[in-house]
């Protein structure tokens, strides 16, 4: 179980340290998640607030639960998405962005997977 626990923290970590490109220097997204959920008057704001809801379900309680889990990753993509939509996406083309963000998907969906598996083992 703690390996599991590991693959969704370096998951998650993966996520906040996507790098998003800006004018002069790049910022990673926690950053921009934080100081868009506190941008009153931004349209972002919705998606900055969901995101840090999926980020705060992994550590609640029912973490575990596998509605939790799909939910909790569908809450943290949809900054990411928003994003994508109303920025070319030309401009997300650099490692940066790529690596944490494939790590992300990848390690959460696995994640979600051995955590199914393993309540169905659980409770037989």
């Amino acid at each position: 179980m703690k390996s599991i626990n590991f693959l969704r923290y370096f998951s998650i970590l993966s996520y906040t340290l996507i790098i998003l490109a800006g004018q002069m220097i790049g910022i990673p997204f926690i950053g921009w998640l934080l100081f868009t959920t506190f941008d009153f008057g931004n349209t972002e704001q919705s998606f900055a607030v969901l995101g840090l809801l999926g980020i705060a379900l992994n550590f609640t309680k029912w973490r575990n639960k596998d509605l939790i889990t799909i939910l909790s990753f569908l809450l943290i993509l949809s900054p990411l998405f928003s994003r994508m939509i109303q920025i070319p996406l030309a401009m997300f083309n650099y490692a940066a962005f790529k690596v944490p963000l494939f790590i992300f998907i990848t390690g959460y969906l696995v994640f979600i997977v051995l955590n199914a598996r393993n309540r169905k083992s659980q409770v037989l």
